[in-house]
């Protein structure tokens, strides 16, 4: 019964987070630039799924179709407007 009850689950994703965000912290070595991005990108990556599966029970629904079309639609605006921003104020891409 106990067994039933303990989100066990949900306390492996909250230690799981802990970790990755630690590990996300070598980026404070000394270390070359490519490492440390490729180091927080994995992490990032990760940690995202993490808290998709975990905490945001992204594969518990009956529509999963929706619920990963959603999830490219959000990542294709975030991309959209981080890289739009690049070009306006870094990059000089305006009129």
């Amino acid at each position: 019964m106990l067994k039933q009850l303990f989100p066990i689950k949900h306390v492996a994703g909250y230690i799981s987070s802990l970790v990755l965000s630690a590990v996300a912290l070598v980026v404070l070595l000394d270390m070359p630039f490519a490492s440390k991005m490729a180091i927080l990108v994995v992490t990032a990556v990760l940690q995202a799924s993490v808290q998709l599966v975990l905490f945001m029970h992204a594969g518990e629904s009956e529509d999963k179709k929706s619920v990963y079309i959603n999830i490219a639609y959000a990542l294709f605006v975030g991309l959209v407007t981080i890289f739009g921003t690049l070009f306006i104020f870094v990059w000089g891409w305006y009129s």
